[in-house]
């Protein structure tokens, strides 16, 4: 007999994919996450996507005349399920009843949560299949648009979007897309400049609405250049929907002839997107752009998903946090900016804060990249990514991090816990020398970290975390791969751990001060870890050719573990010339503890070139008597 086996749970079905998803559960709680365009999506929400509204193909729409109906006629199950079966609808699958019924609702709930300005829920007419952000404004696009036309939105690297006409993406290939810019002395938009250009190159449609510009348009600005050259105004407020939807920034609804957003940033939703128009001819254009013009069945979970999140989005709860968002980027913002690091538009006015990483510089004048601030913040445990700034001439060459406030606020953090992270970022930056590796093409730009301010950041984090883990259900420990921490003791004489892997012997050679290479399977010899804050006496043994258990005293296991791990990621600082490179990675598994085998000899050889704190060893000494085993 066949095997039902989607009455299953996951963990009896795949074990492996309960364990992983586990696991990115945890690291989502110990990381702070300050990626902008990420957010914590509610528990029911998640609950949501999960329905068995996933199992159903819906192509089409519902019945017109509901964008008219209140949420009270929508639920009116005896209304919509007689009108269903005397009539039917206009998609092309059956079975849709209650498709009907959450679509619908998703559309007036959207609608009743993003009305502004003299306008009600009644005049807007809402779209919610968009599977995310790029096919909506593709929608939009292929809706009002023909090849060729021209389009003017904000430069990628000044702050807009792909979908903006970066020639990468289809809007700037299929479209003859034309930039606007911020004005170089005052990092913000200048609106004479737009209104010059529009004249200009006369596009059939501007766009405004960024990725990671930090301030809220002038919409009605905006509306009157388009106005001015017969253009269509687009506003795409992806990353600011949530602020909006909660009125704590100003809104494009009335001002904009069409809006698009996401779902999943400051409003912290399902992945998907909406387009909101208060016109009648262009709603029906929009919809048609969308199904058929750019997809096919939407995703009938998500929308679902949808009708719960902006229900949320009218709550009281949900605008207290919004305003906190702002106040958080702008504590935060503050605060780098004390630390003598600079922020790119001088400030914020929503969730998003940038910071120019060439304001961390060696004496040489080589500065830190985006992405290489991006990563040591991300080995620290604080989660942002690289983006260009004004004067970047590409993405590739990136020198700014971007940081957003919306998922640290959701976990409860104000102010001063976000003047908190500012001082873990300016004491690893301020600990961080830039330097410079001959490449092929031309130089490689990388970055190396003090140890101990390293380790120091972590636990810093490691404890905010912790202090938000109460606001957080079901935040306990899975198993997940702990590290020990620089201060951590194993209570026993000896703590062990495994190295291996391909590169395993060539990283001891590096790191240990004995003649690893004399090392013989099962072997042991006495040795010395010079780390920057101790010296540490230990015992390696070699298990296979590329697998050794280095035994070290249990009150040093958490330094050693530190520093080794820290030497295999490669970030750290551990000898006057940063282009030396430990080879790796390798791994490193905690065993259990228990004395190592007993050997003699000396824990220093003069067979080796180099090792790291090789200059602190006297090769003559012999191995202190404490350390010899039996």
């Amino acid at each position: 007999m066949y095997e039902l086996q989607h009455q299953k749970d996951l963990k009896s079905l795949d074990p492996d994919l309960h364990e992983l998803i586990k696991f990115e559960d945890e690291r989502q709680v110990r990381r702070l996450i300050m990626i902008p365009s990420e957010s914590a999506a509610p528990a029911a929400v998640r609950e949501t996507l999960g329905s068995t509204f996933t199992n159903i193909y819906a192509e089409g729409y519902p019945p017109s005349e509901t964008q008219g109906y209140t949420e009270e006629k929508i639920l009116d199950y005896t209304h919509m399920l007689g009108n269903y079966r005397r009539y039917s609808n206009p998609r092309f699958y059956k079975g849709v009843e209650y498709v009907d019924v959450v679509e619908s609702l998703a559309k007036r709930r959207c609608a009743e949560a993003f009305a502004a300005n003299n306008l009600t829920a009644d005049d807007l007419h809402v779209n919610v299949q968009p599977l995310s952000g790029a096919p909506a404004n593709n929608a939009v696009y292929s809706a009002f648009l023909k090849p060729g036309d021209t389009i003017l939105g904000m430069s990628l690297l000044h702050g807009g979007h792909l979908t903006h006409g970066s020639s990468v993406n289809r809007s700037g290939i299929i479209f003859d897309a034309q930039h606007y810019t911020v004005d170089p002395e005052t990092e913000r938009i200048n609106y004479d400049a737009v209104l010059e250009k529009a004249f200009n190159v006369r596009p059939k449609m501007i766009i405004a609405g960024y990725s990671s510009y930090p301030y809220v348009p002038d919409w009605q600005l905006f509306r009157e250049i388009a106005d001015s050259v017969g253009a269509l105004f687009l506003a795409d407020v992806s990353h600011i929907a949530g602020l909006i939807a909660a009125g704590v920034i100003p809104s494009p609804i009335g001002f904009a002839h069409i809006t698009t957003f996401t779902t999943h940033k400051t409003l912290m939703g399902p992945r998907g997107a909406c387009i909101i128009t208060d016109n009648s001819t262009y709603a029906k254009k929009v919809d048609k752009g969308i199904f058929p013009g750019e997809q096919g069945g939407p995703h009938i979970n998500t929308i679902a998903a949808l009708a719960l999140t902006f229900k949320l989005a009218q709550t009281e709860t949900f605008k207290t946090l919004q305003s906190q968002i702002v106040k958080n980027a702008i504590a935060f913002a503050d605060q780098l900016q004390n630390r003598g690091l600079r922020v790119p538009h001088k400030g914020t006015d929503t969730h998003i804060v940038l910071l120019d990483c060439k304001s961390v510089k060696a004496k040489d004048g080589s500065h830190l990249t985006g992405d290489m601030g991006a990563r040591l913040l991300d080995i620290a445990g604080i989660v942002a990514n690289s983006n260009t700034i004004p004067g970047d001439r590409s993405t590739f060459t990136a020198t700014g991090v971007r940081f957003g406030s919306p998922w640290l606020s959701q976990r409860g953090f104000k102010e001063e816990e976000f003047r908190q992270v500012a001082d873990m970022i300016g004491d690893l930056f301020a600990s961080t020398t830039p330097y410079s590796l001959p490449g092929r093409r031309k130089p490689l730009r990388r970055a190396k970290v003090d140890f101990a301010v390293l380790e120091d950041v972590k636990q810093r984090v490691s404890a905010l975390a912790e202090k938000a883990d109460a606001l957080i259900e079901n935040t306990k420990r899975h198993g997940y791969p702990h590290y020990f921490s620089i201060d951590d003791k194993v209570d026993a004489e000896w703590a062990n751990f495994k190295i291996s892997g391909d590169e395993a012997r060539l990283f001891l050679y590096y790191v240990l001060s004995s003649d690893i290479e004399a090392l013989s399977v099962g072997e042991s010899q006495k040795t010395k870890i010079h780390t920057s804050e101790a010296t540490v006496k230990g015992v390696i043994k070699c298990d296979t050719l590329s697998s050794f258990v280095l035994s070290v005293p249990g009150d040093q296991a958490g330094l050693v573990s530190a520093w080794l791990r820290n030497l295999s990621d490669g970030y750290i600082k551990f000898d006057k010339d940063l282009s030396i490179k430990v080879p790796g990675p390798i791994r490193i598994d905690d065993l259990e503890p228990g004395a190592p085998d007993q050997t003699d000899g000396d824990a220093v050889t003069n067979q080796k070139p180099y090792y790291i704190g090789m200059e602190e060893d006297d090769h003559s000494a012999e191995f202190p008597a404490s350390l010899c085993l039996g």
